[in-house]
Parts: C-alpha cells; structure tokens; sequence
C-alpha cells in the first residue's frame, strides 16, 4: 500500500513546477496584501524616535513594551497634524500600512495624530512648560508693562464669537478706544499657526501708518476643554507671545483655565472681559480723578501764595522804613559837600606851588639839548626807513587785483553769456506758445472793443468788429454795413 501512495518524482524536481517571482513582484505583491488586508487603521502607542528630513518628511516609531512600528508622515501632511509627535508621548495615530520594497519593510503611513487620553496631554504640556521655563521665557524680568492708556488695542480672537462682543461692550463702558480685530481660528488645526501670525502680523505693522500698530494685544478665547484650548499650548503659539514687542494680554478661558500663552504673556487675565478692565481704565473715575487733583491744586497753589504773603508781610514789619535808612547817607552826603570848596582851593594852591618848582628848573639851554637830542634820533630813524619794500609791497598787490580784475570780467562775461542763452530759449517757448504762431497758419483773433468774440451770438450783438491776421488788422463797421444793406434794399 506504501508504495501506492509514494510520489515517483525525484525531490529535486519537485520545486520546478513552482512559478518564479522577480524580487519587485513579491515587494508588490507583498504591498498590496498589506494595503488591501488592513487598510485604514488606527494604533495606540508611545512616540519612540523622531526624526524630520531635509525634505520636510517626518520619520518616528510607535512601540509598546514589546514591538515597534515605523511610521511616515510625508511634507504634504505634516502641516495638517493637529499633535507633532514627540518622544515619549502616547498617541493614537491613523493611517495606512504600506511596505518599502528596497529594504523588505513595512511601515505605516499617518496622516492623523491624536493624544492618548488627557493625562498624556498635560505630561505633554508639564514637558512643554519646564522647556520654556528653562528659556527663560516665563521670568518676570522680561515682562512689559501695560500701557496706562493705549490708543489702539488689537484683539486676536474670533469674529463672530461672544468674546469680542464683550471685550468691545466693556471697553465701550469703560474707556472708548480704537479695536483692530485679526480674525483667527480658536480651536483646531489652524488655531495655533493662525495665532502666531496674528501676533506677528499686529508686531510688524508700522506705528502711525494708514493701518497703524496696536500699542496693546489681547489675546482671547472663552472656556471649553483642554483639547478645546490646546491650540494655545502649542510652541509656536508661546513663543510668538515671547517675542512680542507689544505689551500682550492673555485672556483665555476661564480663571480655571491655564494655557503655556498664560505663563510667557505680560499680563494674564481670567477672562476676555477682566482682560478689556486691565486694557483701560474707568473714563468716569479718571475724569473725576483728575478734578479731585485739580481741586487740591488749586487750593495748595492758593495756601503757598497765602503762606508767602503773610511771611512776606511779617518780615516788612521787621525792616526799617526807607526814610531811617537814607538818613545817615544824606548826613555824611552834606558834610562832604561843605568840605569840598576847600578842598578845591587847596588842590589848586598845591598844583601851582608844583608847578612854579617845575618851571624854575627849566632853561632855554636845556630845552636846546632836549630837541637836538630828539632831532638827532628822529634822524637815525628816517635813515633806516627805505620806500624800496613799500614799493615791492605795491607791485605785489597791483598784480593780484589785475588778475581779479580778469576773472572778475571773466566771469561777469560767462554770466552774461549764460543769461543771453535763457533768455533766448524763453523767447523760443514765448514764440512757441503765442497765437501769433496759430495766425500763421491761417487762423485770425475776432474782438468786439477789446473783448474776443467767440461765437455767432456775440457776433450779433457787436456793432464793430475787429479781425487780428498775420499780417495785420481790418476793422469791421457792422451798424454801417448794416444801414447800407437797408438803403440799398
């Protein structure tokens, strides 16, 4: 029976009926079992290995405790995660698995990543805060200070929600100012790239332009639930507030509610309405504010004039009256003018008794040597004296006036020349834009006394008319043309 049942076939040729397969074959063979065997599917599991190409592709693992699976997400869907995977974050990611058939491997292609669950979401954002924490971006140093009164507020939040409305009604009720609205997404994919422009948008506006920069930001958003608010936990979100010149206010959520915008902003508020009561203050309180110091000013500026006036009036009373004080002057002002006609009499009796000693020491003899001396000097003196540098001198300055002399003319000649040529040139465009260049060519100027005529009408109504041609004028006499004309009809 045995031998029934035993294949005559050697074993080596057993393997010949098989078909063969290239190796591209069975990579797509394989490919496609993959692709049609699963399809879409979604994987829970911890972000292992990140790694983002040149190209722009991100390349990561997801594993648990015992496998690992590779993933791709291509450039063209980076940009719609609404979560970038991170090591060590447990996500559940969707997509398609797909095989690489140059390496022999299979791997997942996603094109969604979600969180794991809320505890996984704040791990993620306790690791997001001590990152920035460690940057220096929540130190309280490198906070601005609010503007007292801003002109211009910018709003980041969505138009057609019910916070703008009660950040506008609070202003409005408090202090009227200018409120650009950036329209964003507050929840979602395009909330956080969306308001990271927006605060970068407001920054590079150019103060005092046509659409002039905000001196204060608030950012706002109402309450919901984490994942609601994450897209302000997001990097680009926080550090768009960080390098915001512009004093900026986060207002989002509740007072419960706690995002990575609240801890990088200049200020927090615990909702979009306390953000618009930190924004301005009350017009009302202020008004009343200032008429309080106005009040107290002028009574302390009417106390110190008081305060002067009594302390002047009691040192008045202390000093002496301007009569005592002139009383001694006057005194001593007599006695010198008695002592003066003495002393004059005596001045001069002295002064003649000197003089009469001077004189009787004189002689016409020591006068004589006196002038010789003085003669002789003067002498010496003319026989040093030489007309010869005068002359030089003379030469030197009559040659340095004849060549001022010749650039003068020079130069009055280039003047002239220069004013001729303008002036020609003005007389060409004067002769360019005169009517006589239109009479020229056949055209004449119509007046009736010195009005231009223009039209039949006026025509009519003139009893005289004069034709200005080229060559001259003619008169026209209508009233006696006109008594012609009836004669001879």
């Amino acid at each position: 029976m045995s031998d029934l049942f035993d294949d005559p076939t050697p074993a080596a040729t057993q393997g010949q009926n098989a078909p063969e397969f290239s190796v591209s074959e069975i990579s797509g063979e394989v490919k496609r079992t993959l692709e049609g065997t699963f399809g879409r599917i979604r994987v829970r599991g911890e972000v292992g290995r990140v790694f983002k190409a040149r190209s722009g592709h991100l390349y990561y693992d997801i594993k648990d405790d015992r496998s690992v699976l590779a993933c791709t997400t291509w450039k063209g869907q980076v940009s719609s995660l609404s979560v970038v995977p991170e090591e060590g974050l447990e996500v559940v990611v969707t997509g398609r698995l797909t095989a690489f058939g140059a390496q022999s491997k299979y791997n997942m292609n996603v094109d969604e990543v979600a969180v794991a669950g809320q505890g996984a979401l704040m791990a993620l954002l306790e690791k997001r805060k001590k990152q920035l924490e460690a940057e220096g971006l929540f130190a309280p140093e490198r906070k601005k200070a609010l503007p007292y009164l801003p002109h211009i507020i910018g709003v980041v939040t969505s138009p057609s929600g019910a916070v703008i409305r009660d950040i506008l009604h609070r202003l409005r009720e408090r202090f009227p100012r200018k409120v650009l609205v950036w329209p964003v997404a507050v929840q979602g994919t395009n909330c956080a790239p969306e308001v990271a422009r927006a605060i970068e948008g407001f920054n590079r506006m150019t103060p005092g332009g046509a659409l002039p920069r905000p001196d204060l930001i608030i950012v706002a958003r109402g309450g919901g639930a984490i994942e609601d608010l994450w897209g302000f936990n997001e990097e680009i979100v926080a550090r768009a507030a960080a390098a915001s010149d512009i004093p900026l206010i986060s207002a989002v959520g509740h007072e419960t509610d706690t995002t990575l915008i609240d801890f990088v902003s200049d200020r927090r508020a615990p909702t979009p309405t306390a953000a618009a009561e930190l924004a301005v203050p009350v017009r009302l309180e202020l008004m009343a504010w200032i008429e309080d110091q106005s009040s107290r000013l002028l009574r302390g500026t009417g106390q110190a004039v008081q305060q002067r006036r009594q302390r002047l009036n009691d040192l008045s009373r202390a000093m002496p009256r301007a009569e005592s004080l002139l009383d001694t002057p006057r005194q001593r002002l007599d006695h010198v003018a008695d002592r003066l006609p003495r002393a004059l009499i005596a001045g001069v009796q002295n002064r003649h008794v000197a003089l009469s000693r001077a004189s009787a020491a004189l002689r016409p003899a020591t006068l004589r040597q006196m002038v010789e001396t003085r003669r002789d000097r003067l002498r010496n003196l003319a026989s040093r004296l030489s007309l010869r540098p005068i002359g030089q001198e003379a030469n030197r300055q009559r040659d340095r006036l004849a060549q001022l002399s010749q650039r003068l003319d020079a130069a009055q000649g280039l003047r002239v020349e220069r004013q001729r040529q303008q002036l020609e040139a003005r007389g060409r465009q004067l002769d360019i834009l005169s009517y006589k260049a239109t009479l020229a060519r056949g055209y004449a100027v119509v007046r009736s006394g010195k009005k231009i005529v223009t039209n039949t009408v006026q025509a009519a109504e003139a009893s005289s008319l004069s034709i200005e041609f080229a060559d001259g004028v003619a008169d026209l006499d209508l009233l006696a043309a006109a008594s012609d004309g009836t004669s001879g009809a």
